[in-house]
């Protein structure tokens, strides 16, 4: 596990066992707490997320034995402090052995469940949120013909785009006033034709500029 040549602070997952442990709907919900408010202890993550200490104590036990999380400094027991030892994971996308790719598509298959768990909790209270955020948040989508070249490039502006706020993850600091913990998700894939009520071949943006903000 290294970090990613792209310069973010992350942590590569290439081992079949790690990416079956990671593969757990509240492993991945802990590391994004621990990467947003971190370091917390056992008690504290277990109050966020609605869990038992002694649970969060041996999801982080799991999460430290592959080097996604890890002590930090003070405390003692299920009081010590934990944190993520980086701010995203990468996921192998193409590889040759059958035994990663499984244990790949495992990961990648939880973490499309809970993007989409975090949209409809936001789509159930939207309309209680603040006129500002209700028309600040995206949903939408929008269909276009690139070749593969241009939507990796599409990919690597959006990362110029967010990474500029990224130290704000780390840094309470710099947040400005009114600023709040904004999940922006990103899902760019070749269109495939399902059956009726699948989407069709040309989706729009809703027109006030309202959506959904997908929070996690």
């Amino acid at each position: 596990m290294s970090d990613s040549h792209t310069g973010r602070p992350t942590v590569r997952v290439t081992d079949p066992k790690a990416l079956r442990a990671l593969a757990h709907p509240l492993r991945l919900s802990l590391i994004g707490l621990l990467r947003t408010e971190g370091p917390l202890t056992a008690t504290k993550a277990g109050e966020l997320l609605g869990e038992s200490s002694a649970s969060m104590s041996f999801h982080l036990r799991q999460l430290a034995k592959y080097g996604l999380v890890e002590e930090a400094s003070g405390g003692q027991g299920r009081e010590r402090p934990w944190r993520a030892t980086k701010l995203f994971t990468d996921v192998p996308t193409v590889t040759g052995d059958p035994k990663v790719a499984a244990a790949s598509a495992l990961v990648r298959g939880v973490l499309a469940e809970n993007y989409f768990a975090s949209v409809r909790r936001w789509l159930a209270v939207r309309d209680d949120e603040p006129e500002e955020w209700q028309r600040a948040a995206q949903f939408g989508d929008t269909m276009i013909y690139v070749t593969a070249d241009e939507l990796a490039e599409l990919g690597r502006q959006y990362d110029e785009l967010t990474d500029q706020y990224l130290d704000r993850l780390t840094e309470p600091g710099l947040r400005p006033e009114g600023a709040r913990l904004v999940s922006v998700l990103r899902i760019a894939n070749p269109y495939l034709l399902g059956p009726a009520g699948s989407g069709g071949p040309g989706g729009e943006d809703e027109a006030d500029g309202a959506g959904t903000e997908p929070a996690q």
